[in-house]
């Protein structure tokens, strides 16, 4: 009758684990948001860090699915921007008067995430043109969008606003700014400002 016992507490103490082990579980999965971290981002000649083969806000980007556990994309034109600096800020100020749209590769399901962080370098205070290309081939209702981005003394601008307008029914979150020259040189305080960064949100 002892042995008995014994067997049946067994049993009943492993159920017990067992269906405890997978509420957690369950609970944990549920408020698991599924995250991605779509980001544009250019190498080449950059000002202040000169010519780098991986670019400011890629390495960003990096940092912050590091973290987080989110999905990358990197947004990526048809066109490549030109390698020379000068150049290349010439062409993205072509692209923003004239309000362009470049054609980029593949794409990414936004629609199967919950929240969306967006990277960018600040060109011209805006978010380059092929961002936009990006935003506009997908629906942002009841999604949760953050910003970040790299810059030399300019922020994020007004890039937070403009981003709110283009991701129609988005809740946008604050967005996270910080210098290419920290984000290639000083990559642990450039760590070190995600992981702040990320702890003060609420997503």
């Amino acid at each position: 009758m002892k042995q008995k016992l014994i067997a049946l507490l067994t049993v009943l103490f492993a159920t017990m684990q067992i269906t405890s082990y997978a509420q957690t579980n369950q609970s944990e999965n549920m408020n698991k948001e599924k995250i991605l971290v779509a980001f544009f981002s250019r190498a080449g000649e950059n000002y202040a860090v000169g010519h780098i083969e991986k670019g400011n806000t890629h390495i960003m980007a990096d940092m912050i699915a590091a973290e987080t556990g989110g999905d990358l994309f990197q947004i990526e034109p048809v066109i490549p921007y030109p390698e020379d600096y000068m150049k290349c800020t010439e062409v993205a100020k072509q692209e923003l008067e004239a309000k362009a749209r470049p054609a980029i590769q593949g794409d990414a399901a936004v629609e199967d995430y919950n929240v969306i962080f967006i990277g960018y370098p600040n060109w011209w205070g805006d978010m380059p043109m092929a961002v936009y290309t990006f935003i506009e081939k997908h629906d942002w209702q009841g999604k949760t969008v953050i910003p970040f981005c790299t810059h030399e003394g300019s922020g994020l601008s007004g890039t937070e606003r403009k981003l709110k307008a283009a991701c129609k029914g988005a809740a946008v979150l604050k967005g996270l700014a910080v210098r290419g020259a920290t984000a290639q040189n000083e990559q642990e305080q450039a760590r070190q400002s995600v992981k702040n960064w990320l702890s003060k949100l609420d997503y």
